[in-house]
């Protein structure tokens, strides 16, 4: 039988000093969001709180690195702040286009940077700063990539705007301008910037394309595109409409969960390469090459792009076999986002795809020791399963708490869907990556088949009755069952003897 032994959890809480370091930043960020205080006054804290942690005895030096990494989070976000261009008067603006937000009904909405404003009495063109949502039509719809000046008023977010409001003012958007061929001044196609973001863009053009070739039944081929390359563009609303009811809405919005499933699949289909000299490393990099090939496919949205770094890191946990390293890893990645971008500490997916992985880390990771067998068949259907559990597990209350609702149907579905999951984006995402196009027919069967089992099996759970519970948790209720969640999650480091824990089948 285990024993609870203290000295066990400090042994290893000392092995993840950026874990113990993360807490007090978001803290920092925390206060900063709702206290302004003087620069002054929060870098001279600083100072004194990195003086205390060199001079002080050991608990002492503890305290106040903790203070000085507190004073450094309300430093970096009060530092962050950036101007925004005047709202709720008419003006002219330069922007660049960053992502399509939404396209419903021949109607869209761009994500765009704002680049410049036109001063209307001197008429010169002044710097901005800012993202903006541009609203428009078909007949002027912008595309990732292009450069325009528009005319027009810039509503600001307001109260009545609910979440949504301020969860696009936490990524930095300012308002919304709603666009019309009148107030198109001026649009550039061509000259468009040369990054990896534009890179990731055509390679989403052309991999939507080529998904287009498997010549699938409409509802079937709109499934694979929103899955595989995020493009949601010829979802019909009834299907919309079921996945909703059903509680399986985020299945058609690339996200942690398909960026987890090119992760998982990659593993699984490469788990032959240690068999071969340095065959581990290879693998490795070979997963994390996919991961990141398959985010620059949909785009490089910001969700993704952070599940992406939260997967890279989890693979670096497999790599070690070591939760704690992973863990420490996955704390540090966190911890460097958030120096560079506060709002993210507010943002649903940042959140959304941190605790996630945290859940595979530390509960996903032990599930799969657990559950193994002799059978490499059984590993990898039961460490499909557990790690599907840890992180549904994990996101679950902030999902009921931010969405207001807890798919009952969903529950019971979630096992079967993700396994159909498996099967579209990784037959998709293979047809992708393999060239030419000898082989259409096979993965047109195969994927055609996972998506309309899928599609069925989600209208058929959507007609029954009571298929969802409009249940929210309280910030308090919410943030009480994370506590229990640390709770346990410490009482398992406790309890263990061994320092390593067994990776993903291979």
């Amino acid at each position: 039988m285990l024993r609870l032994k203290s000295e066990n959890l400090r042994s290893k809480l000392r092995r993840m000093p950026l874990l113990r370091a993360l807490p007090p930043l978001a803290a920092g960020i925390l206060l900063a969001d709702h206290y302004v205080l003087p620069l002054w006054l929060l870098v001279g804290g600083f100072l004194v709180c990195g003086i205390l942690a060199l001079l002080a005895d050991d608990r002492g030096a503890n305290l106040a690195t903790l203070g000085a990494i507190l004073l450094f989070g309300m430093t970096v976000t009060e530092l962050r702040h950036t101007p925004a261009p005047p709202t709720g008067t008419p003006g002219e603006y330069e922007i660049v286009v960053r992502e399509r937000l939404s396209e419903r009904e021949g109607k869209t909405a761009s994500g765009t940077t704002i680049r410049a404003r036109r001063n209307s009495a001197t008429g010169e063109w002044l710097p901005a700063a800012g993202n903006l949502v541009v609203r428009c039509d078909s007949s002027t719809a912008l595309n990732p990539g292009d450069r325009a000046v528009v005319r027009g008023k810039i509503y600001p977010f307001t109260a009545r705007h609910g979440g949504y409001g301020r969860l696009m003012t936490r990524r930095g958007y300012v308002g919304t301008l709603y666009l019309n061929r009148s107030s198109l001044l001026l649009r550039d196609t061509l000259h468009r910037e040369l990054s990896p973001k534009h890179l990731s863009l055509f390679l989403h053009e052309r991999a939507v394309a080529r998904l287009d070739r498997l010549a699938l039944a409409p509802d079937e081929q709109a499934l694979c595109n929103a899955m595989t390359a995020g493009d949601r563009r010829s979802l019909s609303p009834a299907l919309r409409a079921a996945y909703s009811r059903s509680g399986t809405s985020h299945l058609l919005a690339v996200s942690g969960l398909h960026v987890g499933i090119v992760f998982l699949l990659a593993n699984l289909l490469l788990w032959w390469l240690p068999l071969f000299r340095h065959g581990h490393i290879l693998r490795n990099i070979a997963v994390i090459l996919l991961i990141w090939l398959y985010a620059a496919t949909t785009g490089f949205p910001p969700s993704v792009v952070r599940a992406a770094l939260m997967f890279s890191v989890l693979q670096f946990a497999l790599a070690s076999s070591s939760e704690y390293v992973g863990m420490n890893t996955l704390a540090g990645v966190a911890f460097v986002m958030l120096l560079f971008h506060p709002d993210y500490l507010f943002d649903i997916s940042f959140q959304l795809s941190f605790i996630a992985v945290a859940g595979i880390i530390a509960w996903g990771l032990p599930l799969c020791r657990l559950l193994r067998t002799r059978r490499k068949s059984i590993d990898m259907l039961t460490a499909t399963l557990a790690i599907g559990f840890s992180a549904s597990a994990a996101t679950a209350p902030l999902i009921s708490h931010t969405f207001g609702q807890i798919s009952v149907v969903g529950l019971a579905l979630n096992p079967v869907v993700i396994l159909l999951s498996y099967v579209v984006v990784g037959s998709c995402t293979l047809w992708l990556v393999i060239p030419g196009t000898a082989l259409a027919p096979l993965f047109s069967v195969v994927a055609g088949f996972a998506a309309r089992a899928q599609n069925e099996l989600i209208r058929a759970a959507a007609a029954l009755p009571a298929a969802a519970l409009d249940i929210r948790l309280t910030t308090t209720q919410c943030w009480s069952v994370y506590g229990l969640f640390i709770f346990a999650t410490l009482l398992l480091w406790s309890a263990e003897r061994k320092k390593s824990v067994s990776s993903l089948p291979e």
